[in-house]
């Protein structure tokens, strides 16, 4: 056996060749699998993105298709007062005469003994008088308190219409409890169940307001002054306040009434509670001045009658309410 047979290893360059071939193959594993991880990536955060997109489509697509629940019984988003509504609150029957009738400045005032009902707009034609109430308003309270007769006076006579809008513009001024939009919507609640003890229940809620800043009343007190305001069905009033079933309806009606134009007039728009359009004007004067307020109708009711236009100022007028 001849002893110059060389052993069978690879000489220095298939060495050297070999290495850089399995380098080769190593780097290409690690490529392909940097690739694969940054595709699955990929992949892991578009199903993400598109879950995150189809449970906002999904909650779009809800809130189009569930709109606000509306009350019923409701006229340009307000309750249309009837005749024998304001006999049912505990502050005076419906019948009863206005303190005082005011008349035009330099007009004399009619005398005591005449048999005849004292002057009401109903000479001039009849008024379509909107209210914009916050039940939470120290100013809604205080017209109502100072108005509520007259106004009952004119439905009666059929010498105006009233119509009350509920709406919340304080309803984070009662330390979370949101008392004006709970408020709005017990109105509501009783508008669409029984919409003949509305009146009632509105002149409670602003007669007897709590104060600003404050909790409000609860659920159960709104409910229980319903039924004294003589809501019949207590339990399933009582289920409308407590679900707040038409809290959105309230939202979307203050919003519409902020964005106007309100009913009647052609670009009044909510600027506050309470807000008053006479015939498609806005009262500006006091909220404490029956007679202040009295003036100002009978001068929207003339200017409707005869054609002219409104004036500047509000006469001053002639006759004081006594209290």
């Amino acid at each position: 056996m001849s002893s110059d047979e060389t052993p069978n290893v690879p000489t220095p360059s298939h060495s050297r060749a070999a290495v850089r071939e399995k380098a080769q193959q190593v780097n290409a594993q690690q490529s392909r699998a940097r690739i694969l991880r940054r595709v699955g990536i990929g992949l892991a955060a578009i199903v993400v993105v598109g879950a995150a997109g189809g449970a906002v489509a999904w909650a779009v697509g809800s809130a189009i298709s569930k709109p606000s629940v509306a009350p019923s019984n409701l006229h340009d988003d307000g309750v249309l007062v009837s005749k024998g509504d304001f006999a049912k609150t505990s502050s005076g029957s419906a019948t009863a005469s206005p303190s005082a009738t005011p008349t035009p400045a330099g007009t004399p005032a009619p005398a005591p003994a005449s048999t005849t009902s004292s002057p009401s707009p109903t000479s001039a034609g009849t008024v379509d008088i909107h209210i914009y109430v916050d039940y939470l308003s120290p100013g809604a309270g205080d017209f109502e308190r100072a108005n509520a007769k007259q106004l009952a006076t004119w439905v009666e006579q059929d010498a105006a219409t009233v119509t009350y809008h509920p709406v919340a513009l304080l309803t984070a001024n009662s330390n979370g409890t949101k008392y004006s939009l709970r408020a709005a919507s017990a109105a509501a609640c009783v508008a669409s169940e029984q919409p003949d003890a509305f009146y009632a229940y509105n002149h409670a809620l602003l007669s007897d307001q709590p104060k600003l800043d404050s909790d409000g009343k609860t659920d159960a007190e709104l409910a229980d002054l319903a039924t004294a305001s003589g809501v019949k069905d207590a339990k399933g009033l009582k289920d409308c306040i407590a679900k707040a079933t038409y809290a959105s309806w309230v939202k979307d009606a203050t919003t519409r009434a902020l964005d106007g134009p309100l009913p009647g007039s052609k670009k009044l728009v909510l600027t506050g509670a309470p807000t008053i359009v006479v015939n498609g004007q806005a009262y500006a004067g006091s909220l404490t001045d029956a007679a202040e307020f009295s003036q100002f109708v009978l001068s929207v009711a003339s200017d409707a009658y005869y054609g002219t236009p409104g004036p500047t100022s509000i006469p001053t007028p002639t006759v004081t309410p006594t209290s």
